[in-house]
């Protein structure tokens, strides 16, 4: 299964979901492969897992194996080679007064509620919009991972989190809610950058930013994170080579 190594025992269980609607792309339907969520070693396992492709959605380990279509690629982002584009530096600028703090992933009112004012605005329809306290912990807080929480603040006050797991040699972008109010700031692209300067502050390598979908409108932005690496199923390489 491509580059990495697993601990001393290598018999982790790979599981094929059921298909169900695509996220991306309403028509089509989809399949993931999963890693077995009821083994204690997972929290071993996905430092490895995230260099195959892999991505974490609570407590599952995932990655999409959809039949006769490969649009996902992981993508990650080198982040000692990272140099911002005239827009990124434009966007830090902008927002050079947000302040960056670390927390622990714990859900507050203050999180949930800035949350479910996101889902609102952003993701009407989208299966998502009821989410409470509950689905807040399921979907973004791990019972195994080591999971932190980026929050953005503009004085004092929340306005963008990132919530962050922590592998020995990285950073892994689990998912970034921020205040519908403020779409113009681009806190999505900012979430980012003080992500890259965290992963350079801490001395990680990369920075996995999840899937990139070539045409989807929602997904090109992180293309712009030059130079970006994606994943072909056995390689990391410039995404210039793989995807042409």
């Amino acid at each position: 299964m491509g580059s990495g190594t697993l601990p001393p025992r290598d018999d982790v269980r790979l599981f094929h979901t059921g298909e169900h609607p695509c996220g991306y792309w309403p028509e089509r339907t989809a399949r993931d492969l999963v890693l077995d969520p009821r083994d204690p070693r997972l929290p071993m396992f996905y430092p490895t897992a995230l260099s195959w492709g892999f991505r974490r959605s609570g407590d599952l380990v995932y990655r999409p194996h959809c039949h006769g279509c490969r649009a996902c690629v992981p993508v990650r982002i080198p982040v000692a080679h990272f140099r911002p584009d005239r827009s990124q530096r434009r966007c830090a600028a902008r927002n050079a007064g947000v302040e960056a703090r670390v927390v622990a992933a714990q859900r507050s009112d203050e999180h949930l509620a800035l949350y479910q004012r996101y889902l609102t605005s952003r993701h009407v329809g989208g299966g998502m919009d009821d989410h409470g306290a509950t689905e807040f912990e399921q979907f973004l807080v791990g019972r195994w991972s080591q999971t932190r929480f980026l929050e953005l603040r503009e004085d004092g006050r929340l306005i963008a989190v990132a919530v962050t797991d922590l592998v020995p040699a990285a950073l892994s972008a689990v998912y970034t809610f921020f205040d519908p109010d403020l779409a113009e700031r681009s806190l999505g692209t900012l979430a980012i950058l003080r992500q890259i300067e965290w992963a350079r502050r801490d001395r990680h390598t990369h920075l996995y930013l999840g899937y990139w979908i070539d045409g989807h409108r929602k997904m090109d932005y992180k293309r712009r994170f030059a130079p970006l690496e994606a994943f072909d199923g056995r390689s990391w390489d410039r995404i210039e080579d793989v995807v042409g």
